[in-house]
């Protein structure tokens, strides 16, 4: 019988993965060129067109991968949980987007600002997520963690 600390560990796990395939079709998605020149330094060809075969549309697999994410933060790491969430959302009373408050949901609804805020502001906003996420990977090893 498998325990619940055991099938968390697992789960976590898959939404690492699925995260790390995220952040690569958000980058492939904002800078395709730059994404194939970067891609094209550690595989060949056929190896690039496999790989992109496999990345998921970040639009349409997102909000599966944040809502798995955000129940196992909410669980596993509590203090972590408005970082994670602001991340996502929109600030409230938000007037302008600028480059210091533009969220991934802005991304989702292909929100910009000519050329001063594009949609690959989200990158860095996705990135924190998902280090946010990798995090509670550390709580499973950490001496402070109750595994009672």
């Amino acid at each position: 019988m498998t325990s619940n600390l055991e099938k968390y560990k697992k789960d976590l796990e898959e939404l690492i993965i699925e995260g790390g395939s995220l952040f690569n079709a958000i980058q492939f998605e904002c800078y395709p060129k730059k994404f194939k020149t970067q891609a094209k330094k550690t595989c060949n060809e056929k190896q690039y067109l496999e790989l992109l075969k496999k990345l998921p549309s970040f639009k349409e697999k997102y909000q599966y991968w944040y809502s798995e994410s955000l129940s196992i933060i909410k669980l596993l790491l509590p203090d972590r949980t408005n970082d994670f969430i602001k991340l996502y959302e929109k600030p409230k009373g938000r007037k302008n987007i600028d480059y210091g408050n533009y969220v991934i949901e802005d991304y989702l609804r292909s929100l910009s600002r000519g050329t001063i805020v594009t949609p690959s502001a989200a990158i860095s906003q996705y990135h924190q997520q998902l280090n946010i996420l990798k995090s509670v990977k550390r709580r499973f090893e950490s001496s402070l963690f109750d595994k009672g």
